[in-house]
């Protein structure tokens, strides 16, 4: 009986991005709290947004009712409920914290709690359309942080006519998901599309100048000053921790859950970039899709858990006249997924092909798939993404070659 009356409790989510929206639609009668005034949308898609492929409403996700530009500032943990900024009141059963991430602010000189004029960070709709209505052709633009989505804003500031600089601080690009070796032939993709990539490139401070004053420069610890009309912060993701922390629950990088998503309070389930499973934060939209639909199980009361992603990164760097799958130096398709960096005993295998511009890794560690890497052709990629996904053994008769040059029978 108790189950049955937990169910039935309402059931309230604290945020309506990727992860928030997926969980109501996958949940009936669930109250979604949202802060921005847009309706829920696919964040994967805001770099083409940025580079007008296309408009707002084509990346919105599937119709969830979302209280739009309410802020919850306060979780009541005693009582079950949710006070927000507009002076309501909810109660729950069940509370979903999807409270997502901020941008992180680098200790940059110039550099304040309020944005100079001409600096954007980008990770929200309204961030892709502020930089959109403020590129011009021919605009210098310098993107600081290199990883996934500093080379998907490069992108598409150069796809706008933007001179772009991407200045990223580690050895190479994506660091996060790419070996050496598939870094630096995104490297040279990006810089086929007029990206000037710097790398092991450290930035020190901001130059302003005017009455504004506005960013004008944007300095390097070697002195150097890359001239900026715009200057992008994409220097990681930082979780939203602050209302978890305040009601008392246990906060360490991020929200601790368990298998069930659940938090400290076994009334608080927390998903998505906010969440630390098993000491992990992952940043990406798909394990926090992965999250929500382990967690849409349990708040039906069905066995399910959650234990770490099985989901691929993708990624598309094209010129806006390229459709998907043409061929063509300004055109490149990357997946990478798992563990892409071998450990001492892994079994590596690469395959590379200039004439068609791929390259494949893979990295097999105690008979199982651990991870791998593919530029260029992804015709193999369905298959290996299965054999990850199902975490077996491999069969003593499938080599790695095999699943490197397996194109699922296309």
């Amino acid at each position: 009986m108790r189950k049955k009356t937990e169910s039935a409790a309402p059931v309230v989510v604290i945020g309506a991005g990727m992860a928030g929206a997926r969980l109501a639609a996958r949940v009936p009668g669930v109250t979604v709290v949202g802060e921005e005034r847009h309706a829920p949308y696919n964040r994967v898609l805001l770099a083409d947004v940025l580079a007008g492929r296309y408009a707002p409403d084509v990346i919105a996700l599937p119709a969830t009712e979302v209280r739009r530009g309410v802020r919850a500032v306060r979780i009541d943990r005693a009582d079950r409920l949710v006070h927000c900024d507009d002076g309501s009141v909810l109660h729950y059963g069940r509370l979903v914290l999807a409270t997502g991430s901020n941008p992180v602010l680098p200790p940059l000189r110039g550099l304040g709690a309020t944005l100079p004029d001409g600096v954007h960070p980008f990770r929200t709709l309204d961030d892709a359309l502020a930089l959109r209505a403020a590129v011009r052709p021919g605009a210098r633009a310098v993107v600081i942080g290199g990883g996934l989505l500093g080379v998907s804003a490069a992108r598409a500031l150069a796809e706008c006519g933007a001179q772009v600089v991407l200045a990223q601080q580690g050895e190479h690009l994506m660091e996060r998901q790419l070996d050496p070796e598939a870094a630096a032939l995104l490297r040279v993709h990006l810089e086929a599309l007029g990206v000037e990539v710097h790398t092991e490139c450290r930035v020190r401070g901001l130059r302003c100048a005017g009455s504004t004053p506005a960013v004008r420069a944007v300095q390097l610890a070697d002195g150097y000053e890359l001239a900026a009309d715009l200057t992008v912060l994409a220097c990681g993701v930082r979780p939203r921790t602050g209302l978890a922390r305040a009601a008392g629950l246990d906060v360490r990088k991020g929200i601790v859950v368990d298998d069930e998503l659940r938090t400290s309070d076994p009334y608080i389930h927390a998903l998505g970039d906010c969440a630390e499973h098993r000491s992990t934060l992952y940043g990406l939209a798909g394990p926090a899709l992965e999250q929500a639909d382990v967690l849409a199980e349990v708040l039906a009361g069905r066995p399910a858990r959650y234990e770490g992603t099985r989901a691929l990164t993708r990624l598309s760097l094209r010129a806006g006249s390229h459709a998907p799958g043409t061929e063509g130096p300004d055109a490149l398709d990357l997946a990478a997924f798992g563990e892409a960096r071998p450990l001492p005993g892994d079994d590596v295998i690469r395959l590379s092909d200039a004439t068609r511009g791929a390259y494949r890794t893979v990295v097999l560690r105690e008979g199982r798939l651990a991870g791998g890497v593919l530029l260029g052709d992804l015709g193999a990629v369905a298959g290996l993404a299965r054999t990850w996904q199902d975490d077996e053994p491999l069969p003593p008769a499938m080599s790695l070659l095999h699943l490197l040059t397996d194109d699922g029978g296309h």
